[in-house]
Protein backbone atom coordinates (compact mmCIF):
# COMPACT_ATOMS: atom_id res chain seq x y z
CA UNK A 1 0.00 0.00 0.00
CA UNK A 2 1.35 3.46 -1.03
CA UNK A 3 1.13 6.16 1.62
CA UNK A 4 2.76 8.91 -0.33
CA UNK A 5 0.51 12.18 1.28
CA UNK A 6 3.25 10.87 4.25
CA UNK A 7 6.09 10.67 2.20
CA UNK A 8 8.65 14.44 1.89
CA UNK A 9 9.41 15.05 -1.70
CA UNK A 10 13.28 14.59 -0.71
CA UNK A 11 12.29 10.79 -0.45
CA UNK A 12 10.57 10.86 -3.87
CA UNK A 13 13.65 12.64 -5.61
CA UNK A 14 15.91 9.51 -4.34
CA UNK A 15 13.52 6.87 -6.05
CA UNK A 16 14.76 7.55 -9.67
CA UNK A 17 17.76 6.74 -8.51
CA UNK A 18 16.83 3.48 -7.10
CA UNK A 19 15.23 2.41 -9.96
CA UNK A 20 17.93 3.58 -12.13
CA UNK A 21 20.30 1.41 -10.60
CA UNK A 22 18.00 -1.82 -9.73
CA UNK A 23 17.59 -1.25 -13.71
CA UNK A 24 21.11 -2.09 -13.86
CA UNK A 25 21.24 -4.52 -11.83
CA UNK A 26 18.80 -6.63 -13.45
CA UNK A 27 21.17 -6.24 -17.19
CA UNK A 28 23.95 -7.79 -14.92
CA UNK A 29 21.51 -10.77 -13.74
CA UNK A 30 21.36 -9.92 -10.65
CA UNK A 31 18.20 -11.47 -8.64
CA UNK A 32 19.25 -10.29 -4.93
CA UNK A 33 20.29 -7.50 -3.10
CA UNK A 34 20.78 -6.59 0.40
CA UNK A 35 20.39 -2.98 1.65
CA UNK A 36 24.11 -3.15 2.57
CA UNK A 37 25.20 -4.26 -1.03
CA UNK A 38 23.23 -1.90 -2.42
CA UNK A 39 24.15 1.17 -0.01
CA UNK A 40 28.23 0.10 -0.99
CA UNK A 41 26.44 0.77 -4.95
CA UNK A 42 24.45 4.02 -4.63
CA UNK A 43 26.09 5.51 -2.04
CA UNK A 44 22.80 5.87 0.40
CA UNK A 45 23.51 4.28 3.60
CA UNK A 46 21.69 0.81 4.67
CA UNK A 47 19.53 2.60 7.01
CA UNK A 48 18.63 5.26 4.38
CA UNK A 49 17.37 2.89 1.54
CA UNK A 50 15.64 1.23 4.03
CA UNK A 51 13.70 4.24 5.46
CA UNK A 52 12.96 5.28 2.26
CA UNK A 53 11.67 1.85 0.85
CA UNK A 54 9.59 1.67 4.12
CA UNK A 55 7.53 4.32 3.18
CA UNK A 56 5.82 2.34 0.39
CA UNK A 57 5.64 -0.88 2.36
CA UNK A 58 8.03 -3.50 3.00
CA UNK A 59 10.10 -4.65 0.01
CA UNK A 60 12.52 -6.62 1.76
CA UNK A 61 13.28 -9.48 3.97
CA UNK A 62 15.68 -9.98 6.67
CA UNK A 63 18.34 -12.28 5.74
CA UNK A 64 17.19 -12.17 1.98
CA UNK A 65 17.51 -9.09 0.64
CA UNK A 66 15.80 -7.21 -1.99
CA UNK A 67 14.14 -9.05 -4.90
CA UNK A 68 15.51 -6.62 -7.36
CA UNK A 69 13.16 -7.32 -10.51
CA UNK A 70 10.09 -7.12 -8.12
CA UNK A 71 11.68 -3.90 -6.06
CA UNK A 72 12.39 -2.91 -9.70
CA UNK A 73 8.58 -3.08 -10.57
CA UNK A 74 7.44 -1.39 -7.84
CA UNK A 75 9.22 1.37 -8.10
CA UNK A 76 8.12 1.75 -11.52
CA UNK A 77 4.46 1.51 -10.10
CA UNK A 78 5.39 3.87 -7.36
CA UNK A 79 6.87 6.20 -10.11
CA UNK A 80 3.92 6.30 -12.54
CA UNK A 81 5.98 4.32 -14.76
CA UNK A 82 3.01 2.01 -16.01
CA UNK A 83 1.36 5.32 -17.21
CA UNK A 84 1.00 7.01 -20.34
CA UNK A 85 0.93 10.49 -21.23
CA UNK A 86 0.79 12.72 -24.11
CA UNK A 87 2.82 15.58 -24.59
CA UNK A 88 3.79 18.69 -26.18
CA UNK A 89 7.40 20.53 -26.78
CA UNK A 90 6.94 24.50 -26.59
CA UNK A 91 9.94 26.19 -28.40
CA UNK A 92 11.35 24.19 -31.34
CA UNK A 93 15.05 25.17 -30.42
CA UNK A 94 18.23 23.52 -29.79
CA UNK A 95 16.94 22.30 -26.64
CA UNK A 96 13.31 21.41 -27.69
CA UNK A 97 14.15 19.33 -30.45
CA UNK A 98 16.62 17.66 -28.00
CA UNK A 99 13.82 16.84 -25.95
CA UNK A 100 11.53 16.10 -28.24
CA UNK A 101 14.10 13.22 -29.73
CA UNK A 102 14.91 11.87 -26.71
CA UNK A 103 13.61 7.84 -27.07
CA UNK A 104 14.24 7.34 -22.84
CA UNK A 105 10.37 9.63 -22.48
CA UNK A 106 8.99 6.73 -24.09
CA UNK A 107 9.72 4.35 -22.16
CA UNK A 108 8.92 6.12 -18.85
CA UNK A 109 5.07 6.73 -20.68
CA UNK A 110 5.19 10.11 -21.90
CA UNK A 111 5.06 10.26 -25.58
CA UNK A 112 5.95 13.91 -27.11
CA UNK A 113 3.40 14.12 -29.92
CA UNK A 114 4.46 17.70 -31.14
CA UNK A 115 6.83 20.77 -30.86
CA UNK A 116 4.30 24.25 -30.56
CA UNK A 117 6.48 27.44 -31.29
CA UNK A 118 5.41 31.29 -32.73
CA UNK A 119 8.14 31.08 -35.85
CA UNK A 120 5.98 30.94 -39.36
CA UNK A 121 9.55 29.68 -40.55
CA UNK A 122 8.88 26.49 -38.75
CA UNK A 123 5.34 26.04 -38.14
CA UNK A 124 4.10 23.07 -40.60
CA UNK A 125 7.46 21.48 -40.31
CA UNK A 126 8.02 18.05 -39.00
CA UNK A 127 11.22 17.44 -36.78
CA UNK A 128 12.51 13.99 -35.58
CA UNK A 129 8.81 12.79 -36.94
CA UNK A 130 7.01 15.56 -34.84
CA UNK A 131 4.93 18.31 -36.34
CA UNK A 132 5.63 22.02 -35.13
CA UNK A 133 2.51 23.50 -34.91
CA UNK A 134 1.66 27.21 -34.28
CA UNK A 135 1.68 28.18 -30.23
CA UNK A 136 -1.53 30.35 -31.13
CA UNK A 137 -3.30 27.27 -31.76
CA UNK A 138 -1.93 25.45 -29.17
CA UNK A 139 -5.07 25.06 -26.48
CA UNK A 140 -7.27 23.35 -29.30
CA UNK A 141 -4.58 21.10 -30.79
CA UNK A 142 -4.09 19.80 -26.91
CA UNK A 143 -7.36 18.94 -26.33
CA UNK A 144 -7.85 17.17 -29.97
CA UNK A 145 -5.11 14.87 -28.95
CA UNK A 146 -5.32 14.82 -25.13
CA UNK A 147 -1.79 16.40 -24.47
CA UNK A 148 -1.83 16.54 -20.76
CA UNK A 149 1.79 17.37 -20.48
CA UNK A 150 3.60 20.75 -21.35
CA UNK A 151 7.54 20.97 -22.02
CA UNK A 152 8.59 24.57 -21.88
CA UNK A 153 11.86 25.53 -23.19
CA UNK A 154 11.28 29.06 -24.10
CA UNK A 155 13.11 32.17 -22.67
CA UNK A 156 12.16 33.41 -19.20
CA UNK A 157 10.55 36.75 -20.58
CA UNK A 158 7.63 33.89 -22.32
CA UNK A 159 7.57 31.29 -19.70
CA UNK A 160 5.01 32.34 -17.73
CA UNK A 161 2.75 33.22 -20.88
CA UNK A 162 3.53 29.77 -22.19
CA UNK A 163 2.27 27.99 -19.18
CA UNK A 164 -1.21 30.06 -19.41
CA UNK A 165 -1.52 29.06 -22.68
CA UNK A 166 -0.87 24.87 -21.55
CA UNK A 167 -3.22 25.34 -19.03
CA UNK A 168 -5.75 26.89 -21.45
CA UNK A 169 -5.47 23.68 -22.99
CA UNK A 170 -6.17 21.16 -20.35
CA UNK A 171 -2.49 20.74 -19.26
CA UNK A 172 -2.26 18.90 -15.63
CA UNK A 173 1.12 18.86 -15.79
CA UNK A 174 4.42 21.16 -16.69
CA UNK A 175 7.87 20.49 -17.03
CA UNK A 176 9.87 23.75 -17.21
CA UNK A 177 13.02 24.52 -18.29
CA UNK A 178 13.38 27.75 -18.81
CA UNK A 179 15.54 29.93 -16.44
CA UNK A 180 13.15 31.55 -13.90
CA UNK A 181 9.94 30.71 -11.68
CA UNK A 182 6.57 30.34 -13.00
CA UNK A 183 3.33 30.35 -11.21
CA UNK A 184 0.69 27.77 -11.82
CA UNK A 185 -2.39 26.67 -10.01
CA UNK A 186 -2.33 24.28 -7.61
CA UNK A 187 -4.52 21.78 -9.15
CA UNK A 188 -1.42 21.69 -11.90
CA UNK A 189 2.04 19.77 -11.48
CA UNK A 190 5.15 21.90 -11.89
CA UNK A 191 8.53 20.41 -11.95
CA UNK A 192 11.26 22.97 -12.78
CA UNK A 193 14.45 21.72 -14.06
CA UNK A 194 17.47 24.31 -13.84
CA UNK A 195 20.20 23.51 -15.58
CA UNK A 196 22.52 26.44 -14.47
CA UNK A 197 22.02 25.81 -10.96
CA UNK A 198 23.36 22.10 -11.88
CA UNK A 199 26.45 24.02 -13.85
CA UNK A 200 27.11 26.13 -11.42
CA UNK A 201 27.03 23.60 -8.64
CA UNK A 202 29.66 21.81 -10.83
CA UNK A 203 31.24 25.17 -10.71
CA UNK A 204 32.35 25.59 -7.30
CA UNK A 205 33.45 21.72 -6.80
CA UNK A 206 35.91 22.63 -9.51
CA UNK A 207 36.70 25.63 -7.49
CA UNK A 208 37.58 23.67 -5.01
CA UNK A 209 39.13 20.60 -6.32
CA UNK A 210 41.33 23.49 -8.08
CA UNK A 211 42.21 24.83 -4.86
CA UNK A 212 43.02 21.45 -3.35
CA UNK A 213 45.89 20.64 -5.64
CA UNK A 214 46.59 24.54 -5.57
CA UNK A 215 47.23 23.90 -1.84
CA UNK A 216 49.04 20.44 -2.72
CA UNK A 217 51.55 22.17 -4.89
CA UNK A 218 52.82 24.36 -2.12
Amino acid sequence: MDRKDNVSVTVIRRLPKYHRYLGDLIEKGVERISSQEFSALIGFTASQIRQDLNNFGGFGQQGYGYNVKDLEKELSRILGLHMNYNAVVVGAGHLGQAISNYKGFEDAGFNIIALADTDPAMIGKELHGKPVVDFNELPKYMKEHDIKIGIITVPKTQAQAVSYKLIQGGATGIWNFAPTDITVPGEVVLENVRLNDSLFVLSYFLKEADAKRGQSKK
